[in-house]
This record gives structure tokens, sequence and C-alpha cells, in this order.
């Protein structure tokens, strides 16, 4: 918890491998028993609090945020005072166990609403890198760091590094036509706010208490196809996954009054099925200011269309900044205001 309120803004890193041997890639960092990723998570300072998987990932619910894990991909997201970046190292030496190698590391977060409460690394983005730098492994040496700006404060932190061979493999992988969308939101409606209070005395599990918020605010209908794992923090605060095939969503929710943020991230083929659900989120929280940071293949335009369908819910386009990384592709950085402010 920091001084002034919780730090809703997340952390956010994507770590994938790759090996030699073919078969390592079947089940890769599926193998690794649970005590060492939790080990790893005391070590950023959080837990887990619930958790579900499909045939194709494993996917936990955090105290403070989401953890997805694929044979070769790992994606965390956390919030608070956590220190991510510190997972980066352990996680690495722990795939060397089952024969992975970390070939590109991709880390983003927005501007944090209390940033003299973050501790190193974390207490700039100048220190953030200065870490990453000190802490990947050599072979990660195409590298790439920009703070993507608004006509806001709200900014957008980019770091990426991957190895030579990474920079083909993932073009192929763009090639898929998927797409990464992640949606910040804050000044939440009071009102709706409300709904990711839980009752004094609810004697409910965090779990019913979460499926209950997940039924009443309507988050179900964001990906009505994902299997849904939820969580209600006592006395508020919420946290969703989804997994849907290989793909996964993941919804956050700091609710408190002054310093409330909500936050939704999700992966995508279709630019329509994307802004559907883009609508569906702001209907449910109603914030004043929004950003939202596309990353994409070079050339594809799935950006386009967000202002439009913002538009008759309240918000207007303030910002937008593009830029091209040699690990991720093009991510756009848009931001959005509520017409009274």
């Amino acid at each position: 918890m920091a001084a002034s309120g919780f730090e809703g803004f997340e952390k956010r890193v994507e770590l994938r491998f790759s090996g030699d041997d073919p078969t390592a890639g079947e089940k890769g960092l599926r193998q690794l028993e649970f005590f060492k990723i939790e080990k790893v998570l005391h070590a950023v300072q959080c837990t887990v609090v619930s958790a579900v998987g499909n045939t194709r990932f494993d996917s936990y619910v955090l105290s403070e945020s989401s953890l997805f894990v694929y044979p070769t991909k790992i994606i965390i997201k956390t919030c608070g005072t956590t220190q991510l970046l510190k997972s980066i190292r352990p996680l690495a030496d722990h795939a060397a166990t089952v024969g992975l190698t970390l070939c590109g590391c991709r880390y983003t977060r927005g501007s944090f609403i209390f940033p003299d409460a973050q501790p190193r690394p974390h207490t700039s983005f100048k220190e953030e890198i200065l870490y990453l730098e000190e802490n990947l492994p050599k072979n990660l040496s195409v590298k790439k760091a920009a703070v993507m700006n608004s006509k806001s404060s709200y900014k957008w932190h980019v770091f990426t590094a991957c190895d030579d061979a990474a920079v083909d493999a993932r073009a192929e992988d763009r090639d898929s036509g998927l797409f990464t969308a992640e949606i910040c939101m804050t000044e939440l409606d009071r009102v709706l706010a409300r709904n990711f209070f839980r009752r004094s005395n609810d004697e409910k599990t965090g779990d019913s208490a979460g499926a209950e918020m997940t039924d009443i605010t309507g988050l179900r209908s964001v990906n009505r196809h994902a299997l849904v794992c939820d969580y209600a923090f006592d006395p508020c605060g919420y946290s969703m996954n989804g997994v849907d095939g290989g793909r996964y969503s993941t919804v956050h929710v700091t609710p408190e009054d002054g310093f409330s943020y909500a936050s939704f991230e999700s992966v995508y083929a279709d630019r329509d099925e994307f802004v559907e659900a883009l609508q569906n989120v702001v209907k449910v929280f109603r914030p004043a200011v929004l950003s939202v940071s596309t990353t994409c293949a070079a050339g594809r335009k799935v950006w386009r269309g967000v202002a439009k369908a913002l538009e008759p819910l309240g918000l207007r386009a303030r910002s937008r900044a593009a830029d091209e990384f040699p690990d991720a592709g093009t991510i756009v950085f848009q931001t959005f205001a509520a017409r009274r402010k």
C-alpha cells in the first residue's frame, strides 16, 4: 500500500523462450514446479490467490494482478509497489532447467499515480532500463526503449530486447494476425465503482464474491467464450483472468475514490471483436480518462476505429503516438478524456 493510496497502474513483463530440443516447447515452462514460480512471486512481493488453465496455458490471479504461463512464454502484470523486474533473472534460470533460453523481453507500463511510493528498481523509467540491461542475458542484444507521450500527464513506457534470431521468429509470429490491446482507465464513475466493494460480513470467499461481481457488473459479456477465474478482495478490489483457447484476457480494479483505476488486456485477431469488447469495458466503468495501447504487426491499422467507437460513450480523443519496436512490431498509444473534463 502506497502512502497516499493503492497504485493501480500495472507493470507488465512478457518473456519469450526458445530451445534446441523440439520437444522442449510442448510442455516447456508449464513443467516448472509450482513452488519455484511461487518463490519468484514472493520476491516480487505478491502471491497466487486463484488459478485456472486449459490445454494451452495456465492462468493465475495474483494478490497484485496476473500471471500467464505458456510453454514458451510468460506474461506477468503486477500493481501496487511490487518489484516486478526482479522476476526476470530467476525465471530465466528456471527455464534453463527445462531446456529453454530467454530470447525476448518486453516491458511496458503507464504513468504511476503515486510514483514516489515505488521501490527500486521502479523509481524511474531510467532506473528500470538500467536494471533491465544489467540483468538480461547478453544474447538479448537488439534493444529499444521509448516513452510515448500524450497531451496529458499519462505516458506509455516501453522497453524491448531480443536476440537476432528472435527478430525473425517474432516477425513470423506477428503474421498470425494476433494483436494485444492494453486499456488503462482512471477516475471511474463513483456509482459503478461501488460494485467492486464487498458488503461487510458477507461471509463469501474471494472466489464466490468475485463471481458475483463479474455477473453484476456485466464483465462476463466482455468475452462470453472465456473460462473465467475471478476474485474479489476485502474490503474492495477485483481481478479476473479469462482463458479462451490460446488467448487470455484480464481485468483489474482499484475502486477507491480519489485514485480509482481499472485495466483490461486481451489478445485479438479481429479488430471488430476488439472494438466491441472495448465499448463493453468502458460501459462497465465509465472512466473520465482512458488510454489504449495496441501492439501488432507493422503495417496493421488495428488502432483505427477506436476513437469512433468511444465518441458515443462520451470520450474524446486527446492524442495518438506510434513507434516501431524490433521485438514487438507497431505500438500505438492513444489517450481519451470525457467531454466534461
